[in-house]
């Protein structure tokens, strides 16, 4: 009798616990297990990262560790490319596009062609015999905890799985519990699709060892070799509390009789940086287990809880819920496009920051195509950085929703590639400063790959360049623009002081090439994308310069040669011209809409200060349409939350939140979100996730424009939906040293809070009202909503 009245409270509990899980919108939660990788729930500590499938009879935990490559460190330089620079020029000014274009691969391109790709370490393999008959399933993923949990019911008795990724204890932790003693009984194992490698199982502990694949091609397509891979790796699951019987096979840890048992998840391999592999992924991960010995489950799971939190609640998004709001995200996500349920674009919203916060740390590389999750050893674009528009969407949101510490690591990565691609300006321009083209790996390659007509563009390096400006924007600190960021702008700003040639046609204007509008058109002189970036770039020098005093006649240099670039045209169809040459197709909707740069991440096109550029844009936006790959959606979320058009962003953002099929690659209208609402191209793409999140931060607040006293303007719900009449945000970041907490009911601004870090000036523009902002350093300001 005992025993029936335990077992009825618990379906009781586990009834409740469904009803908790109905109610809580700040997770992602289904109803059945995963049954592919797109369905499965990411987990990640910035370095090691996890997708958690919840399966029932075999759970499979798939497994990724930042600094698993393909590859060794590499230059990947052509020697002598230089000299065939002059000729490319000539050739693409005499209208020989296809000469140039062979040319540039025979003599210019990266030596092999392309770069190398991320690497799945493994599976943590859960085999549970007799669980075939689950009742009360659930699995979810907790943003506000970054934790994941599986329950389910087998004849009266509740199974529950816990699983976090822990950046303070850089591992991985899993909790397996059962409601009635001794009912858990099953194996543990690990696997891995490397084939130079090894697993074994000995007292309490399994351990993958080996060393990564090499680049699935042998060859480049004219024929050179991809180096080997060098990567060593080593993964221990070891199990740290058992209350059951443990026996071992060859390589699985069996468990017997249990109630609760606890694994810890450690990996490593011998990276050490770009140039340096001679670490030891055995000693790392001894030296990870050592670290948690003695340490309960409770204190690790208070631990990570604290870590991540600290950075998580900074901000606090609301936009209400309702009763739609209350069922498992796979059937929100499927009515999304009729109900447009304002709950759940906070949901993506918020899962975008949790992105970012698990896949970007100080100290870790920074998140790739993918973040830090992959399960294939030949990924879509080998799941590197493509940095002609995807690694730089990455980091959109990270200083406007207050993580700024999660764009260190791209930070870092600008830096070393300011080290490789002062090699590449030399061997291939020879030119002084540094230049990266559209693609890097974990080696930090900075030469054109793939293909000349794509590949030999030369702003990659320079869009990068812009994050370590935003991040002085956002925190002042000029310690860390004299060191670190000034440095590598002013770099970057002599090589293209050198690079931009007189334009043979309008000899006052200095134009960029040969380069090409990314992906589109092939290669050019003078894309109107480059022009933008290089501009951008120069005035972030100056500006740098003049706030350090430094560097007076190399400034003076700077800005002769910006006043020169050749400027924005506006076309024959009134669209935004994408080249010097009025070539524009109304009917082309190709993905990358290069040409809006200067609108957005850029800010030299706005409504308020340039509206006829600005309805050059509108008109470019409608020939493109508002379909596209996911990351396309995404982009162009932000493009019309810039024009101040809220409505028609958030239908971008209507059109972003569709269901995706399991496509292969697919470069036409079919983006949208898989289940687990990780962003398609397709395939997956995380950078759609962030844009997402950046886009819904430009609508509610934009501080890219200065004043004429050169403050910046905080404009309050610029591009507010109508879909959004009521919410709130707090801790939302703008330029100057800026926090604030906005409020708006039926549409119109309630409330207003700003902090102000640094006690900066600045100007305050809501509904075109403006007045001026004095503030003291720590101190909260705050405004009705008439700005009194």
């Amino acid at each position: 009798m005992k025993k029936q009245l335990i077992a009825v409270l618990l379906i009781i509990i586990v009834s409740c616990n469904y009803q908790s899980n109905k109610q809580s919108t700040i997770k992602l939660w289904y109803d059945k297990p995963a049954e592919n990788w797109v369905e499965a729930l990411p987990v990640g500590n910035g370095r090691l990262g996890a997708m958690v499938y919840g399966s029932i009879e075999k759970e499979i935990i798939q497994f990724n560790e930042e600094t698993l490559w393909t590859g060794q460190p590499h230059d990947y330089s052509h020697e002598g490319a230089s000299q065939y620079l002059d000729t490319i020029r000539q050739l693409l000014w005499e209208g020989k596009q296809k000469e140039a274009h062979d040319l540039g691969n025979l003599k210019f391109m990266s030596q092999p062609f392309g770069q190398f790709c991320y690497q799945p370490f493994g599976d943590v393999i859960l085999t549970f015999p007799g669980h075939e008959k689950a009742i009360n399933y659930i699995r979810e993923l907790d943003i506000e905890t970054a934790i994941s949990k599986v329950s389910y019911e087998i004849d009266g008795v509740i199974y529950e799985r816990e699983l976090f990724a822990s950046n303070p204890d850089q591992a991985i932790f899993i909790k397996i519990t059962t409601s009635e003693k001794g009912k858990l009984n099953f194996e543990s194992s690990l696997s891995t699709l490397h084939t130079n490698s090894e697993i074994l199982a000995e007292d309490n502990v399994v351990v993958l060892k080996g060393t990564s694949n090499n680049y699935p091609k042998e060859l480049d397509f004219i024929g050179n070799p991809y180096p080997e891979s060098k990567i060593k790796f080593e993964a221990r699951l070891q199990l740290i509390e058992n209350d059951g019987e443990l026996a071992t096979t060859e390589s699985s840890l069996l468990i017997k009789n249990a109630t609760q048992v606890t694994f810890v998840l450690v990996g490593a391999t011998n990276f050490i940086d770009f140039q340096d592999i001679s670490a030891d992924p055995s000693k790392r991960c001894i030296d990870y287990l050592s670290g948690i010995e003695g340490k309960s489950f409770g204190s690790v799971k208070k631990a990570h809880m604290n870590d991540y939190q600290s950075l998580y609640n900074r901000l606090i998004l609301d936009f209400g819920e309702s009763e739609i709001s209350n069922r498992p995200t796979d059937e929100r996500l499927n009515t999304f496009y009729k109900d447009e349920d304002p709950n759940l674009v906070a949901l993506l919203y918020q899962y975008g920051r949790y992105l970012l916060i698990s896949s970007s740390r100080p100290g870790t590389q920074p998140a790739n195509l993918q973040g830090i999750w992959n399960d294939q050893l030949s990924p879509p674009w080998d799941s590197k950085y493509t940095i002609n528009i995807n690694a730089e969407m990455n980091y959109w949101p990270a200083e406007i929703t207050n993580l700024s510490e999660c764009a260190e690591p791209v930070i870092k990565m600008v830096e070393e590639l300011a080290v490789t691609g002062k090699k590449i300006a030399k061997e291939h321009y020879n030119m002084d400063g540094w230049v990266a083209h559209h693609n890097t790996d974990i080696w930090r390659g900075a030469a054109p790959i793939n293909n000349a007509n794509h590949g030999l563009w030369v702003t990659g390096g320079a869009w990068l360049a812009q994050h370590l400006w935003w991040h002085f924007q956002f925190t002042g600190d000029k310690t860390y623009l004299k060191d670190r960021a000034y440095p590598v702008l002013k770099e970057a700003s002599k090589f293209f002081s050198e690079y931009l040639v007189a334009d043979p046609k309008n000899p006052d204007w200095l134009i960029s090439g040969p380069s090409n509008s990314p992906e589109n058109g092939g290669l050019v002189m003078g894309p109107t994308m480059d022009h933008q970036i290089i501009r951008n770039l120069f005035s972030n020098t100056i500006e740098a310069a003049e706030v350090l005093e430094i560097d007076e006649d190399f400034i003076s240099g700077i800005k002769d040669k910006k006043s020169k670039i050749a400027l924005n045209q506006i076309g024959q169809h009134g669209q935004l011209q994408e080249w010097l040459e009025d070539l524009d197709d109304p009917k082309n909707e190709h993905r990358h809409v290069s040409h809006l740069w200067g609108l957005h991440p850029g800010n030299e096109i706005h409504p308020t200060t340039t509206p006829e550029l600005a309805e050059a844009c509108k008109v470019t936006l409608s020939h493109r349409g508002d379909d596209g790959t996911g990351w396309s959606r995404a982009w162009k979320i932000n493009f019309w939350a810039r024009l101040l058009d809220g409505d028609h962003s958030f239908l971008l953002l209507k059109n972003l939140m569709v269901p995706a099929g399991n496509n292969p690659i697919d470069y036409n209208n079919k983006g949208g979100l898989y289940p687990n609402l990780f962003d398609a191209h397709p395939p997956f793409q995380i950078d759609g996730n962030f844009g997402a999140t950046s886009g819904i931060s430009e609508m509610l607040l934009q501080s890219h424009l200065k004043d004429y006293d050169g403050n910046y303007i905080l404009d309050i719900l610029p591009a507010l939906p109508s879909n959004f009449a009521n919410g709130k945000i707090e801790g939302i970041c703008a330029r100057g040293g800026f926090e604030l907490d906005i409020e708006w009911k039926e549409g119109i601004l309630q409330s207003l809070v700003i902090l102000s870090k640094n006690g900066n000036s600045g100007t305050i523009r809501y509904k075109g009202k403006e007045i001026e902002l004095a503030t003291t350093a720590g101190k909260n300001h705050r405004y009705n909503g008439k700005l009194e």
